[in-house]
């Protein structure tokens, strides 16, 4: 601040005021002094007269929501389903991100009512999240909160065993089916954990068979061409009390051509048919009395050039044992296969004389690729379907090999 002389003070040839001058400019001064601090005046409301309106404005900037998040900020071991809550009071959330590590978003959904956001699935194990929460209050002023928790790691863990194989080509009746290394008492969530999309769309459903195999089927064979891809997402499903999935995995596989061959136990014949279509009938000799062949829809589920086939393993003792059988394809877990036959004589087309498989006459070694049963092996694949009928034996287990096309589709679903 300048301060000019005051008129009728001195000054002395060094430019000093006169002592009265200092006095008047000091008194001046502290005037000056105590009128900027005192508050008074034009600058605001004496004291006890109130905050004024500029508290009051950046009082009501500040939004009336307050956001909630669960578990606290910096928490660890935290569980993977049921601990992560976000909630809003006296506002509605319009904004939740919860993330790994990784930056990979975790999908959830907010309230109907905006006051609470829960995640659609489980979370990973031993996975670090951050979560940013952002609510209004009526006036649409803004809260936000941010917080990271750390989940658990578990002792105990499962995982799936899966077939068909990834990338792998398969038949119609093909399921896609789930074994489980631990008993799961959870199944509900672990079908959550599994997500199925198929070209063309078809619906697809599963089926528990006890509690440590799950497959998946459409309510008919799958159509011909369909690519079927299943994302398993089980890193940090809780299964079973405190055992934890530690597996994520996406599986596809596609779906070849349509072949399903029907044995008439009774005829003694079975014809083999692409897209419904017979393309050839061939003698076949199945169960003999006593020892009769299932019924019912069964899927080939191995393939085996030349195996060895021992009754001793499938409750017919010492009957028979042969170490070179040819162009085996398994039916069923049990021991069911249809199978080259190079010792069934006249059988074949004639009369039942196996236990309990279905024989195509072959030749020792398997060497002549025009017997039917080498035929028949060549122009088959996994997953396509043998249906066997007129038999003295009851129908098949859905759950003895991949055979759950013998359940009812409403069944199936139940």
């Amino acid at each position: 601040m300048n301060v000019r002389p005051i008129s009728g003070a001195s000054v002395d040839a060094r430019g000093r005021r006169g002592s009265k001058g200092l006095l008047a400019l000091a008194s001046g001064v502290l005037l000056l002094a105590v009128t900027a601090c005192g508050g008074g005046g034009a600058q605001g409301p004496a004291s006890g007269e109130g905050k004024g309106k500029g508290f009051e404005t950046a009082r009501s900037e500040q939004s009336q929501a307050v956001v909630t998040i669960a578990p606290e900020n910096g928490a660890k071991s935290v569980n993977t389903s049921g601990a992560l809550k976000v909630g809003a009071t006296k506002g509605k959330l319009t904004q939740v991100v919860v993330k790994d590590t990784k930056g990979t978003a975790i999908a959830g959904r907010i309230s109907a009512d905006g006051t609470s956001w829960t995640p659609d699935l489980h979370l990973a194990a031993s996975t670090k999240y951050t979560v940013h929460a952002v609510a209004k209050d009526s006036a649409g002023r803004e809260a936000a909160e941010d917080s990271s928790f750390t989940t658990l790691t578990p002792e105990n863990t499962f995982v799936g065993y899966f077939t068909p194989e990834d990338g792998s080509t398969v038949g119609v009746g093909m399921p896609f089916s789930l074994r489980f290394t631990r008993g799961i008492t959870a199944p509900k969530a672990v079908e959550k954990a599994i997500e199925i999309k198929t070209e063309p769309a078809v619906e697809v459903a599963g089926h528990w068979f006890g509690n440590d195999r799950l497959d998946f089927r459409p309510e008919q064979y799958w159509k011909a061409g369909t690519k079927v891809t299943v994302k398993l997402n089980f890193d940090g499903v809780e299964g079973r009390p405190g055992v934890y999935g530690k597996q994520t995995k996406t599986v596809s596989f596609t779906i070849g051509r349509n072949q399903v061959s029907v044995v008439d136990a009774k005829k003694h014949t079975m014809k083999v048919m692409r897209e419904g279509k017979v393309v050839k009938t061939l003698p076949i000799t199945a169960g003999a009395p006593g020892t009769a062949t299932w019924n019912g829809q069964m899927v080939i589920t191995e393939k085996l050039t030349v195996t060895r086939m021992n009754g001793e393993t499938v409750g017919f003792g010492g009957e028979y044992d042969i170490k070179d059988v040819p162009h085996a394809m398994r039916l069923t877990n049990s021991g069911t296969f249809i199978h080259g036959n190079y010792w069934g004589g006249g059988a074949f087309g004639n009369y039942n004389a196996s236990h309990g498989c279905v024989g195509l006459r072959d030749v020792r070694g398997g060497y002549d690729s025009g017997v039917p049963a080498a035929w028949f092996f060549n122009r088959s694949m996994i997953g396509d379907v043998v249906v066997v009928k007129n038999s003295q034996d009851r129908t098949v287990a859905p759950d003895n090999g991949m055979n759950g096309w013998n359940m009812s589709w409403e069944d199936w679903k139940a």
